[in-house]
């Protein structure tokens, strides 16, 4: 399997992916989703591991309740890449489709 593409020095987070918080000096993004229950919360988490699985692209994350906290980095690479921005994107659209 290639390497994933790093992010560009001059990506631009705050309009792609404006709910997540960046921080370059960890090489990560993290955001807490919230939902209405934890069944919610497990559906979210569910259909992210689903596509985490055929990412091969597995989050760091915890779930408390309606809360589920996630971390996304390439550890193999000790930086953000391709990959990261992919899976914040889909499991943006995962919470947009439970919230929904």
């Amino acid at each position: 399997m290639p390497k994933p593409k790093l992010v560009a020095s001059d990506f631009e987070f705050e309009k792609i992916l404006p709910e997540w918080q960046v921080n370059l000096n960890a090489q990560e993004l993290t955001r807490v989703f919230e939902f209405k229950d934890f069944k919610d919360a497990f559906e979210f988490m569910t259909l992210s591991a689903d596509f985490a699985e055929e990412l091969d692209h597995h989050p760091d994350w915890s779930n408390s309740w309606n809360r589920v906290s996630v971390r996304l980095s390439t550890h193999s690479m000790k930086a953000l890449t391709e990959l990261d921005i992919t899976m914040a994107s889909a499991m943006d659209q995962f919470a947009r489709q439970v919230l929904a």
